[in-house]
């Protein structure tokens, strides 16, 4: 019997014209309308436009990210509208599975979204932070080297640190930190063993303990707001659990913002509860790819167009 869950990517899967590909469907072009009242811009140019630098700025990335998700979702909502038995999403991707189990709106989670981005980037100024992924080394032993660099820093008087931030698959762990201390963790990750440490793109070290002073702006933020009791499970990142209760999802998100995003985790979850299908909910094919390299077990596939959804239908039919 076909059980699946549907996932939703976050930061890194943007790009310009992403929503192009979904031809003017009604519920895209209805989607794109409400973020763009709720923020007080227009979102559709935004995406369809670029330029891919306005895109890439984390103040817009996080904001369009969530539009391009619910999208998707509300598309399969109404062509196809079998329910997935959970959802869950990467990192940013976690709010809009909680706009698709009915926790936030889409007119409250857009600007949320915005505000978490920009106390994100306000909490650390550009090139103080940075992250790596660190390639073919277990997780494990990366914690571990993040704490002892960690150490050995503090111990010469510094205020650096870097620390194990995301769990994405069995052979890929992100770090983020200061950026002496990502730069001395990629060192030793590859004395270690590590097959590569390539520097992220990003513009501030999310998920890093670095990211408390966001996290105090965004628990206040959230607090301002009514939440719902979810219609659908979300597996949250930070526990790998599921909570019902408007405040315990609340300090769930508070907590996700400067704690790791445990995706693997997450994945095996979904499994244990007899999970068979991961769709990814959304541009690009990242988190299917990481979903066959957690549990290869596991059917993968993605959202993005009105092919893949066809193509989504007739797999889980």
């Amino acid at each position: 019997m076909t059980t699946f869950a549907f996932v939703f990517p976050g930061q890194g899967s943007q790009s310009v014209g992403m929503l192009d590909a979904w031809e003017q469907h009604p519920v895209v072009v209805q989607t794109l309308q409400e973020a763009s009242d709720a923020l007080h811009e227009d979102v559709a140019n935004l995406i369809h436009e670029g330029p891919k630098e306005a895109l890439a700025l984390t103040t817009n990335t996080q904001p369009v990210m969530l539009v391009a998700g619910v999208a998707a979702w509300r598309v399969w909502q109404a062509e196809v509208g079998t329910q997935p038995v959970a959802l869950a999403g990467h990192s940013l991707g976690e709010y809009s599975a909680l706009v698709a189990a009915g926790v936030l709106t889409l007119a409250q989670a857009a600007p949320l979204v915005r505000l978490r981005a920009a106390a994100m980037q306000e909490a650390v100024p550009v090139g103080v932070g940075a992250m790596a992924a660190v390639l073919a080394l277990p997780a494990e032993q990366v914690k571990a080297i993040c704490v002892q660099v960690t150490e050995q820093l503090r111990a010469q008087g510094t205020q650096e640190v870097v620390e194990a931030v995301n769990f994405n698959d069995p052979g890929q762990t992100v770090i983020a930190g200061t950026k002496l201390g990502v730069e001395t963790a990629a060192t030793e990750l590859k004395a270690a063993g590590a097959k590569r440490v390539l520097p992220l793109p990003v513009s501030a070290p999310f998920h890093s303990s670095l990211m408390k002073p966001a996290a105090e702006k965004l628990r206040v933020a959230l607090e301002a707001l009514d939440l719902a009791a979810p219609q659908i499970p979300v597996i949250n990142n930070i526990d790998v659990l599921v909570q019902q209760e408007p405040a315990a999802i609340r300090d769930a998100l508070y907590r996700q913002a400067f704690g790791p995003v445990r995706w693997v985790e997450c994945v095996q979850a979904m499994q244990q509860q007899g999970v068979t299908h991961v769709v990814e909910c959304g541009p690009g094919k990242v988190l299917a790819g990481m979903t066959k390299r957690i549990a290869a077990q596991l059917e993968a596939a993605s959202i993005y167009d009105l092919a893949s959804l066809q193509a989504t239908k007739e797999l889980l039919a």
